[in-house]
């Protein structure tokens, strides 16, 4: 039989042989055709139904604009998703909801909880929407179940937690940004405190030596140089004072002492006007240098005065004495001039006084001189004080702009995590509502009536052929031809007696209902399938 094959397939197809064959093998063919589809199409019917509800969840911008309020939650929206898909589908959830609705329990005996829990994972499906720049706009959630009642409510649930749980992550991670930058704005205000401190001490220690002060440092020792040069200036007043003091007094005691001898010589007035001279030439020395109100060339006319009274009470004084008067002049050396004795203590007295003068003048010389130095000394600390200060300034000036930029991320953040508890930030919106699905999304009861329907030709094909493969007889003369070695010369035409037209004729109609029963068969299970599926 198999050689007969090759043979027709080498010399092309024969459609009268197939044709045969059709005829005399229909029953076989239509018989398993029909039990194949139907084998499929009540499977279809047996196997539990699993109804899918969808969910479309919209993700929303913030109401706010970026350039008013910067988010301080991660843009990473997939990342997130991820994270909060993790916490969804973990197993303190997933038990929560699973023993709210009595999910995944079996009459004889139950499941474990992880064995629930992994059932429901591989019933929820979630699917991201992309638009056209590759950017999350929203995603789906599915949930399948045999109840389609339990799969609508299962897909609210977990829509509710997704929005919740999208809201407390970014609320917790808004939160814990704002913590963060509160923190690390506490360790930079104690670095800027210690920094305050180091400089405020510093400048404590330095005090006068500090760069800020050089402008006046200068003006004062520019004003203690002067009041050291008038206090000199005083000092040798005072001295040249004291020099003249100190002569008037021995002039005086030379007058006294020339009163007590009788010969009539002046024997002090030289010295009156060597001293005289000496005054009047300081006199032209100071006019040069001052004006006549000045105190010093003042007090040079005042003693220039006095000397010129001294003199002329000593010319007074000698003019008077005669020779021939010298009883009176050895009482008045016993008994003394009284005016003279006077000016006498005058002049000590002011001797006394200018030696006080000059003590003081010459301490108040030597505590400027030691003022000078103490600034002279901080001038010259002022450059390497300056170095210092600008080391700690510099600390400073960093950890300021460090505290600054803190200061306002941490507002920044503040403002932000005020957003996000207004749930004004970004957050998840239900675009569609879960729906009540109507028809099972496994088994699709069409799709199982084209799968038997194919299953079924596929069978009718392999137990028709079955049946004419192990059929020996011949129903053609080709193959009568093939198998007699001669040619043939004559033939006998078929000799058809009425029962065996009966018998054909029944036979046909046989076949043709039986194909009206199964193509009808199959029609309607398609059509209660594709109504009720």
């Amino acid at each position: 039989m198999v050689d007969e094959f090759e043979e027709q397939g080498s010399e092309g197809l024969d459609i009268e042989h197939y044709l045969g064959i059709v005829r005399r093998r229909h029953l076989q063919f239509l018989i398993p055709l029909l039990a194949g589809w139907l084998l499929v199409w009540v499977a279809s019917w047996v196997l539990p139904p699993r109804y899918k509800s969808g969910t479309l969840i919209l993700v929303e911008q913030p109401s706010m604009p970026k350039d008013y309020v910067t988010p301080n939650v991660s843009d990473d929206l997939q990342e997130r998703l991820q994270s909060i898909t993790q916490q969804i589908l973990s197993r303190t959830h997933l038990l929560h909801i699973i023993d709210q609705y009595n999910l995944y329990t079996l009459e004889h005996g139950d499941r474990s909880p992880e064995e629930k829990v992994d059932r429901m994972r591989n019933d929820i499906d979630v699917e991201l929407v992309r638009d056209a720049h590759d950017r999350i706009t929203a995603f789906n959630v599915y949930y399948t179940s045999n109840n389609p009642k339990i799969a609508q409510g299962v897909t609210t649930e977990l829509t509710n937690l997704f929005i919740n749980e999208n809201l407390e992550v970014r609320q917790q991670q808004s939160e814990g940004t704002t913590k963060f930058l509160e923190t690390q704005l506490d360790t930079a205000r104690q670095s800027l405190e210690q920094q305050e401190e180091a400089i405020r001490q510093f400048k404590a220690q330095h005090v006068g030596e500090m760069p800020g002060q050089l402008a006046s440092n200068l003006q004062i020792l520019s004003g203690l140089q002067s009041q050291l040069q008038n206090e000199e200036d005083a000092l040798n007043a005072a001295r040249q004072q004291h020099v003249y003091l100190q002569t008037l007094s021995d002039q005086y005691k030379a007058i006294q002492g020339t009163v007590k001898t009788v010969d009539g010589t002046a024997v002090g007035l030289p010295a009156i006007d060597q001293q005289l001279e000496k005054l009047r030439a300081q006199l032209a020395d100071l006019r040069a240098r001052y004006t006549d109100r000045h105190p010093d060339v003042r007090k040079v006319k005042d003693q220039i005065a006095d000397m010129e009274k001294l003199r002329a009470q000593f010319l007074a004084s000698n003019s008077a004495k005669t020779p021939d008067s010298a009883s009176s002049a050895s009482a008045a050396a016993q008994t003394g001039d009284p005016t003279q004795a006077s000016m006498l203590a005058q002049v000590q007295s002011q001797l006394r006084s200018n030696q006080v003068e000059i003590t003081n003048r010459e301490r108040s010389v030597a505590d400027l001189k030691a003022k000078i130095n103490d600034y002279q000394g901080r001038l010259n600390q002022e450059p390497i004080r300056e170095q210092q200060l600008a080391d700690l300034t510099r600390g400073y000036d960093q950890q300021k702009a460090n505290y600054d930029d803190l200061l306002k991320k941490k507002n920044e953040s503040a403002m932000a995590t005020s957003m996000e508890l207004l749930q004004q930030g970004e957050r998840f919106r239900v675009l569609d509502p879960p729906s009540a699905p109507e028809k099972p999304e496994f088994p699709n009861r069409l799709k199982f009536c084209g799968i038997g329907l194919g299953v079924g030709l596929a069978f009718g094909v392999v137990v028709a052929g079955a049946f004419e493969m192990l059929d020996g007889r011949m129903y053609s003369e080709k193959e009568i031809r093939k198998t007699l070695p001669a040619d043939v010369i004559a033939e006998i035409p078929v000799i058809a007696t009425p029962s065996d037209l009966q018998t054909s004729r029944r036979k046909m109609w046989l076949g043709w209902a039986t194909a009206a029963v199964v193509f009808a068969t199959i029609l309607a299970g398609s059509a209660i399938s594709y109504l009720r599926g």
